[in-house]
């Protein structure tokens, strides 16, 4: 991991951003930490990290400023400066294309847009979390939290560290993706729109029916896909403060 800048900010955080190889980054931690803090690991969505910066730094922000949380963000594969993806491109434009003319969206076309970015980003999100806990202030517990729900479901089945994680449902997802949802255990927080446009609201209950977690909390509100109530932002760092200190 190589820091590449550096800048404190007026509420006591620090901002750096970070390549891990060919993987663009940004850790926030609060300034004023004498030890090792918690880590939260906050996922984007495919949309490039400078169009998303605002909304991802305030989460940060706020996690580091009011609950002494370290928050990392990752670049995900084929999004922002990263290489093009022409799979992903043309999954995408068949998307775009079934969606315009008003056709279901087939599990053909879910699997080819979702099961790769998966596969490609969790190993690199596995790789940042080796990096970051090398570093002297993030010393775990690690929580996730983040936009892509699949992610976040494969994640929670294969990295242990992971000790609780937020799930913003939203997203395509794989029929697959309901077979790894009944393999995870730990406390979840799921938040739903309930009137996201592009949402199938009925695949998102069902995943969360799903979870195997004894633990699990689903947080509906209504609104569209950017309507998430602001309220929900503590919500989601009073969750991690249950189970990350």
């Amino acid at each position: 991991m190589r820091f590449t800048s550096e800048q404190r900010l007026d509420d006591g955080v620090l901002e750096r951003e970070f390549t891990l190889g060919e993987i663009p980054g940004i850790l926030w931690t609060p300034a004023s930490a004498s030890a090792p803090v918690p880590l939260i690991l906050i996922s984007p969505p495919p949309l490039g990290l400078r169009k998303m910066y605002p909304r991802l730094a305030g989460r940060a922000r706020y996690y580091a400023a009011q609950y002494g949380f370290a928050a990392a963000t990752i670049e995900l594969p084929g999004s922002g400066d990263r290489p093009r993806w022409p799979a992903a491109e043309q999954a995408q434009a068949d998307l775009r294309r079934a969606m315009e003319a008003g056709e279901p969206i087939g599990d053909e076309i879910i699997d080819a847009l979702v099961l790769p970015l998966v596969e490609k980003s969790v190993p690199e999100w596995q790789a940042t979390l080796d990096a970051l806990l090398s570093l002297p202030e993030t010393g775990g517990p690690v929580g996730y939290e983040g936009g892509v729900i699949s992610i976040g479901v494969r994640l929670a089945v294969v990295e242990p560290r992971i000790s609780a994680a937020g799930l913003f449902a939203g997203s395509f997802v794989p029929r697959s993706t309901f077979e790894e949802a009944r393999q995870v255990t730990i406390p979840l927080q799921v938040l739903l729109q309930w009137d996201d446009e592009g949402n199938d609201r009925q695949a998102a209950l069902d995943l969360f029916d799903a979870f195997g977690s004894k633990e699990k909390t689903l947080h509906a509100n209504m609104g569209g896909h950017t309507g998430v109530p602001r309220f929900e932002l503590d919500a989601g760092a009073r969750f991690f403060a249950r189970h990350l200190k």
